[in-house]
């Protein structure tokens, strides 16, 4: 009996040692992933670089381990015979939300790199115009945006050019000739392809390129079964489809959309005609355990047609009220068409390695065309709305201003973008991993532009001259640029812990050269972070950096008047990045309340710009002056509460403070184009109690005036300060089916066993009814005063969808 017992004593004493990483599809650490074995009081955490260890007996008997992370599905590993000898256990979590009672549970995990992670599913919940990625990125901490049609945004005070968007790693772009957001169409993302979503808004590595804002980082799914949905809705539809066939993934998505309801809400009445499409797949094809091809293709379409029949809008205040009106013959065509194709291989022979090589083009085709005749009228208006005046313009000699506008433009414009890129990754040592790549883009650009407004005020023509007859505005351009670009950058992430607490570091160099104005820059960077051991919920961060602008076509053109007041585009070679040292400071403190878990974020930033490319925006066009003559500041504080408002739900609330300033030598100082002194935002998420079926999200801006510039004085001092931005859209969704209220056993072959759920959402776009404003259209008396006309965007508009899900 003695000797029974000590044979099993012994062998209870002796045990193994599990250990391994835990990643994600992209074979990324995933920090904080929970290893344990099922039944049994035994596991492990992992650390910031996914590695984790834990010892359990040795023993015969079956056992299972789990691998689990919040917003990534759950991996078992079984073991029938147990585990006999030390284990090397590697595990891809592929990622998802946690759906619980239709209700999604978020991750809130710590942000690395300086890059947030947004939901895929609430991207999907939101409720905007647009209802793409950058309408949910907008209400993040530091981001604005200021027209509802546009996917375009503003980070920390930079310009909409300042902003990189990356998918699966390749660099997307968008039209270069659109000047107004309806002639926009879709977003280049496609949300229902999206599995995951990383945005930098300032401080970001060296493996993103030569912009001086922000990153937006998407990756596409990779299914793992067959899956799909359908979308219908009175303003578009869409249709997504995925599955897996062996070694073979794909991702494919339509969409299509139909902008003409909300444009009616326009002051400008007419005929609105404006279509877009979009249709993009994503394609994998694993040839072993180390190599997989993919390929990304897209191709997207904008039809835009208007004929603008009148327009009335009423301004000013209550004691000064005026009314324009204006009467309109002619018609716009605006075409926009483009392709994008990106071919990969990638190599990962292992954990510590991996090695991708990818080839791109891009094409895009656009034409603006438009003959508009405008006969406008100002005058007064009294406080019940009607004209102290008649409303006959040949008859009312009272008139503020009276006069016709004739607007013409034949404007074309293509490029074709060829990139190449090679990136690799080495696990040198435990602490240490090496990322480096290389990148070559071959750019080719043809431009020919006409366009000119004549105006004829109280029978005079607007400039008057008494030699000739001139042109109000004009521009012509006939352009060609072709020319090289490469780039490269190496950097170095670090990890260790100490007996204070956990430390990450990612020092990095990038380099980039362009043949056009024969440039070289060079970009150092830092990114750290902090957790100490004595405040476990709280992370510090700290990041610098040069980051620089590097320009391209709309950057590089300048205008040159000649002296019969013609306006000429040329092509400056002697035109320099723009540049900006970057500081940031913050901090991450996770805390709960009532078993909630919530994220408190702050960070404080501070931007020296110099080389500066004076711009100026119309709608969303940014107009560059074409020389790096300024210099300024950008400094402000960002606050972001995040987590859950409502029990199982993420929302969050942000808070932004900002001062920026630019100096233009023999104009002076003024705050930047596209920094609010202001921005606030909520994005909330909510359910009835006890009735989970029924989902409400909403999403709320408020956002400070704009400088704004008098026409043919762009590069002056603004005239005033734009009014502020407010805007709320709400969304209600109900859930008619899915398989927890009726499950297809039940169904048999019915026509409900072919979905999984199946949901109906009413939306209410500006809510509020607000009357935001996208610019100002001039007009000048006979006296020379200048009157600033918003042009409004749009009101209070009601949307229906149906969505099912496969």
């Amino acid at each position: 009996m003695g000797v029974l017992l000590l044979t099993i004593g012994n062998s209870w004493a002796q045990s193994v040692r599990v250990y391994g990483y835990v990643l994600d599809r992209e074979r990324k650490p995933i920090e904080f992933a929970n290893v344990k074995v099922k039944g049994r009081a035994l596991g492990a955490s992992t650390n910031l670089k996914g590695y984790y260890s834990f010892s359990l007996p040795l023993s015969t008997d079956s056992l299972i381990i789990e691998f689990s992370s919040l917003g990534y599905r759950s991996v078992q590993k079984t073991f029938p015979k147990g585990i006999q000898a030390n284990l090397r256990l590697n595990v891809e979590l592929p990622e998802t939300a946690t759906e619980i009672n239709t209700v999604t549970v978020v991750a809130s995990q710590k942000k690395q790199q300086n890059m947030e992670r947004i939901s895929a599913e609430n991207i999907r919940i939101n409720s905007s115009p647009t209802g793409g990625v950058e309408s949910l990125v907008s209400t993040y901490a530091g981001v604005t945006q200021n027209n509802e049609l546009s996917s375009q945004y503003s980070v920390r005070g930079g310009s909409y050019d300042e902003n990189m968007v990356y998918v699966n790693g390749m660099e997307v772009y968008r039209p270069l000739l659109v000047r107004s957001a309806q002639q926009e169409g879709l977003s280049f993302v496609n949300p229902e392809m999206t599995r995951s979503v990383n945005f930098s808004a300032g401080g970001f590595t060296a493996e993103y390129g030569d912009k001086m804002s922000s990153v937006l980082d998407i990756r596409y799914k990779i299914p793992d079964r067959f899956e799909a949905s359908a979308e219908a809705g009175l303003q578009g539809s869409q249709l997504y489809i995925g599955s897996r066939h062996g070694a073979f993934t794909q991702v494919t998505g339509v969409r299509f959309k139909n902008g003409k309801a909300l444009l009616n809400t326009f002051d400008t009445k007419g005929e609105y005609e404006p279509l877009y499409f979009d249709a993009q797949t994503y394609l994998t094809f694993r040839l072993n355990k180390a190599w997989m091809l993919h390929f990304l293709g897209n191709t997207s379409s904008t039809h835009y047609s208007f004929i603008p029949q009148t327009r009335e809008t009423s301004f000013g205040t209550l004691t000064n009220a005026k009314t324009l009106k204006i009467y309109f013959d002619g018609r716009e065509r605006d075409h926009f068409l483009s392709f994008f194709g990106s071919l990969g291989v990638s190599f990962t022979p292992s954990t510590e390695q991996r090695h991708s090589l990818n080839i791109g083009l891009y094409n895009s085709k656009e034409e603006e065309t438009y003959d508009i005749e405008g006969a406008y009228y100002l005058d007064n208006t009294q406080l019940h709305g009607e004209s102290k005046n008649s409303s006959d313009i040949s008859t009312n000699l009272n008139a503020l201003a009276t006069g016709t506008n004739l607007e013409h433009a034949r404007n074309r414009l293509s490029y074709t973008l060829f990139t190449a890129s090679y990136n690799a990754l080495w696990k040198v040592l435990p602490a240490h991993t090496l990322k480096g790549g290389i990148s070559y883009r071959r750019e080719l650009v043809s431009d020919h532009i006409s366009e000119w407004t004549r105006r004829d005020s109280a029978g005079y023509n607007q400039p008057r001259q008494e030699e000739r007859i001139e042109m109000l505005y004009n521009l012509y351009s006939s352009n060609s640029l072709q020319s090289h670009r490469w780039a490269g950058y190496l950097m170095d992430e670090v990890h260790w812990e100490t007996s204070i607490g956990a430390f990450s570091l990612y020092p990095g160099v990038r380099a980039s050269y362009w043949s056009f104005n024969k440039e070289f820059i060079i970009s150092p960077r830092l990114v750290t972070s902090f957790s100490p051991k004595s405040m476990p919920k709280v992370t510090f961060r700290f990041a610098s950096g040069l980051y620089y602008q590097a320009p391209f076509y709309k950057e590089i053109r300048t205008t040159v008047t000649d002296a019969n007041g013609n306006n000429e585009v040329h092509l400056n070679p002697s035109i320099r990045s723009q540049g900006s040292l970057h500081f940031l400071v913050g901090s991450d403190y996770q805390f709960k309340i009532e078993d909630r878990n919530f994220r408190l974020s702050t960070e404080l930033y501070y931007k020296h710009l110099y080389h500066l490319n004076p711009y100026v925006v119309d709608n969303v066009k940014v107009r560059y002056l074409g020389d790096n003559i300024g210099k300024g500041y950008i400094a402000g504080v960002d606050v972001k509460l995040f987590g859950e408002f409502v029990p199982g739900v993420d929302s969050w609330l942000t808070a932004s403070l900002l001062k920026s300033q630019q100096h233009i030598p023999n104009v002076g100082s003024m705050a930047l184009p596209n920094a609010p002194s202001y921005n606030f935002s909520l994005f909330f998420q909510d359910y009835f109690p006890g009735y989970k079926k029924l989902r409400l999200s909403l999403r709320g801006v408020l956002s400070g005036g704009l400088p704004q510039f008098r026409p043919s004085r762009n590069f002056e001092m603004p005239a005033f300060t734009g009014a502020s931005y407010k805007r709320v859209d709400m969304g209600l969704i109900y859930r008619l089916y899915d398989e927890e209220t009726l499950p297809r056993r039940r169904m048999g072959k019915s026509f409900l066993s072919a979905f999984k759920s199946i949901d109906i959402s009413l939306e209410f776009f500006n809510l509020l009814d607000n009357a935001n404003v996208s610019g100002y259209y001039w007009i000048t008396d006979a006296f020379n005063h200048q009157y600033a006309v918003p042009n409004y965007l749009t009101r209070r508009q009601i949307n229906v969808r149906l969505r099912a899900d496969f």
